[in-house]
């Protein structure tokens, strides 16, 4: 194996360098600096995995270091990522079907649930979603509510960055649900 150790590689004539023929592989190690003073041409795009149809711009991170994309709108916007989220059986034992983000679900009660993060969120800030199966019946239908009804309800508990409670009911009384599904955005 040969080394060359030079300040500075300059074309012999013209503007044109070529470093190598087709084929050869020039590997940069760990901890190697490149700066580029001037324009680099002839980059491909970036990677994508090799199911992916991504075109150029269609996914962006911006100053902020907010992900974009454009999903075949026409323009390119900032995405808001499900932070949490679980589908549970809430009759009988509660148990958890699947989730992200969701360590466990406490039963608090007949149609009173409290879903808990693995990771904390950062603040109390965010929105949750919660839907319950239906019961089947269309003049009583099966309501839920998150976080509670409202601060002088018994069954309310304010959100924290570790957890929020849900509750269904029918008519005015509390009632497990059979499936809950719920997200959590932020």
């Amino acid at each position: 194996m040969s080394e060359v150790k030079t300040n500075k590689i300059s074309p012999a004539t013209g503007t044109a360098f070529t470093l190598g023929d087709s084929g050869d592989t020039f590997t940069v190690p760990s901890g190697v600096t490149l700066t580029n003073n001037g324009t680099a041409t002839g980059f491909s795009e970036p990677a994508y995995a090799a199911n992916a149809s991504a075109s150029t711009g269609a996914v962006n991170i911006d100053a902020s270091d907010n992900l974009q994309f454009d999903s075949g709108y026409g323009s390119t916007a900032t995405a808001y990522g499900c932070r949490a989220w679980v589908n549970f059986v809430g009759t009988g034992t509660v148990s958890i079907n699947d989730s992200g983000n969701v360590s466990s679900i406490t039963d608090l009660g007949s149609g009173y649930y409290q879903v808990n993060f693995s990771t904390a969120l950062v603040d109390v800030n965010y929105s949750a979603i919660a839907v319950p199966a239906p019961n089947g019946d269309s003049t009583n239908p099966r309501r839920c509510n998150v976080f509670g009804n409202n601060a002088s309800d018994p069954a309310y508990t304010a959100p924290t960055v570790n957890s929020f409670t849900i509750i269904t009911s029918i008519n005015a009384g509390l009632s497990d649900a059979s499936r809950m599904c719920v997200s959590v955005f932020r």
